[in-house]
Formats: C-alpha cells, structure tokens, sequence
C-alpha cells in the first residue's frame, strides 16, 4: 500500500514540475518579446538583460518582471492596438472604403440632394484627410 501513494505523489510531483517548468518558459519567452518589442530600451541594455537572462535566469525573470513587469501589459497593448489598426486599414483598402469610395458617396448624396455642398466639402476633407 505504500508503494501506491509513493507512486502517485511522484506523479503528482512531476505534474508539478512540469507545469512550472512550462509557466517558467512563457514567462520567458515574453520577458525577450518584450526586450524586442520595447523601443525606448537601448541595445546594450537589451544585450544586458540577455546575458543576465542566460547566466541567472530565474533571478533575472524575477528582477525583470519586477522592475520591468509594469509597461510589459502597456507595449503588448500597443502592439496590439497597432496591429488592429493596420488590420483596419487593410480590410478597408480591400472593401473599397477607402476615401475615393467615400468621396463617390458623398457625391451621390450630394446630387441627389440629401446633403448641402458644405457638407459635401467636409465630407470630402474628412475622407482625403484618413487617407
């Protein structure tokens, strides 16, 4: 019976290991994305942390996230807010919204008389000003 229980703790026990093996990887691997991704960081501070990273790399994630872990949430928001921007744009470009298509439909409701030509010029400024 006790071989039964030491059996299963050592599972358990290697669950346990992995899981944080794994979770020490992804904090890891966004630690350096988060080294790439920040512009304000210099190279050789970047090259700094790199060593540090690879020579003590638990007290340097430690010290990372502690020191760093605050604009890490902030550079991943704008990365994501530019990729969503750039997405935008394109599905845009693609739909054919882009501001010929805005300006031929201010147009149409300008001839048609939905809309005065001082609402058309504004209009026709906004459109060319996205582009």
């Amino acid at each position: 019976m006790g071989s039964f229980w030491a059996t299963i703790w050592d599972t358990i026990w290697w669950f346990l290991t992995i899981f944080i093996f794994v979770a020490y990887l992804m904090a890891l691997f966004s630690i350096i994305t988060d080294l790439f991704r920040d512009r304000k960081l210099s190279g050789v501070a970047k090259a700094v942390w790199l060593l540090f990273l690879i020579f003590l790399p638990f007290l340097t994630a430690l010290a990372y996230l502690i020191v760093r872990g605050g604009g890490m949430a902030e550079r991943a928001n704008a990365q994501a807010q530019q990729a969503k921007d750039a997405t935008d744009a394109y599905v845009r470009e693609v739909a054919g919204t882009g501001p010929a298509a805005e300006i031929a439909s201010a147009k149409k409701l300008l001839d048609t008389g939905a809309i005065t030509p001082e609402e058309y010029e504004r209009l026709k400024a906004a459109a060319l000003a996205k582009a």
